[in-house]
């Protein structure tokens, strides 16, 4: 259900940087929001020399910019949690500085997202909604799950 898009300049994060900053956002994602873990998401963009400007400038230090689509209806402090849970382990993980990560989350409403295949459930309908699905398709998701 959640897409998260972490861009950074190109061989700022090495492969295993890369492993553990999916792993962190795809536990932070779980534990702070509940959605099952086989449905986040995490896809690197890396950047070349040149074609990231801030304030109209070229880019300078390490940063990593994050972008997450996740369901809409969760609270405030909810999302002010998950935003602040993603920079401290994007950071940790990708090894700098929390003030070098940049994160953002959109909602989008479930019935304009389809993932696996179907339209996503309401946030705390996801047992029912997975109860119905083909059993094909419950095993697959899981094979995905960490």
């Amino acid at each position: 259900m959640p897409t998260y898009r972490v861009m950074a300049a190109a061989g700022l994060l090495s492969a295993e940087q890369k492993q553990r900053i999916a792993q962190g956002i795809t536990q932070v994602h779980h534990r702070v929001t509940g959605a099952q873990a086989f449905f986040a998401q995490v896809i690197f963009t890396e950047v070349p020399a040149g074609d990231h400007f801030v304030g109209g400038a070229p880019l300078r230090g390490d940063h990593l910019f994050v972008h997450g689509h996740i369901r809409a209806g969760r609270t405030p402090e909810r999302r002010r949690q998950l935003l602040q849970e993603l920079v401290a382990e994007v950071a940790s993980a990708g090894a700098i500085a929390p003030n070098r990560v940049w994160a953002y989350l959109a909602e989008l409403p479930p019935g304009q997202m389809a993932e696996y295949g179907h339209v996503l459930p309401e946030p705390g309908e996801e047992s029912t909604w997975l109860a119905g699905l083909p059993a094909a398709d419950r095993e697959l998701m899981e094979r995905c799950s960490l």
